[in-house]
């Protein structure tokens, strides 16, 4: 699909989504950002591979493909875009620490939906105290390993974009998570939020709560 038109549909937030839009907006490729609010899904729902959100339809032509879950399709653009690394071990490197950061966007869902309050602090202290220092320990690591500023030696990839995205997500508590001495992720941090074309579409996204 060497001429295609990508439509990225998710609701009026970023989250999931999230990592998707900085892959196109990184690559300079062009798509339609569509947002709508929750109220609207079930007019959307039945256009999703899975009933799930987001999900990204891609025409040319007399052909459409329509793929759901995130992850699959970060990986889908990122290596149709050249942000998946630069050869097989790179690229399994970013398929690596993209599910460490997976599993911390899970357990900020596991907060978001808990109702109880007291399971909803137990869950926020597990993320906070236990699983961001261990895997930003680990972040950390191979980011100085890789000398480039990035989790691979040739440069910016999706996995870099999505763990961006994770820090972005905590909002006022962006200081203090790049204040816990993890300077190798600080330098990717602000790698990705002054690179020019992700710093251009920072300045025009919708603001939302997460």
């Amino acid at each position: 699909m060497g001429n295609a038109q990508y439509k990225l549909y998710y609701f009026e937030f970023k989250f999931r989504a999230e990592t998707i839009r900085f892959i196109f907006e990184a690559a300079g490729k062009p798509y339609e950002d569509i947002r709508f609010a929750q109220s609207k899904w079930p007019e959307y729902k039945n256009e999703s591979p899975f009933g799930t959100a987001p999900y990204l339809e891609i025409s040319n032509g007399s052909q459409t493909l329509k793929l759901g879950e995130s992850i699959a399709i970060a990986r889908y653009v990122a290596r149709k875009f050249k942000l998946a690394g630069k050869s097989d071990e790179e690229s399994a490197i970013v398929d690596m620490y993209a599910d460490l950061i997976t599993d911390l966007m899970n357990q900020m869902v596991r907060i978001i939906v808990e109702k109880d309050e007291g399971k909803k602090k137990q869950e926020q202290d597990k993320l906070q105290n236990e699983l961001v220092p261990k895997c930003f320990q680990l972040f950390d690591d191979r980011i100085a390993q890789s000398k480039s500023g990035y989790f691979v030696p040739s440069g910016l990839t999706w996995v870099d974009l999505y763990l961006f995205n994770f820090i972005d997500l905590q909002g006022d508590k962006v200081d203090d998570l790049l204040n816990n001495n993890c300077k190798h992720v600080k330098k990717l941090y602000e790698n990705v939020r002054t690179n020019p074309r992700i710093a251009a579409y920072l300045k025009r996204r919708p603001v939302t709560p997460f």
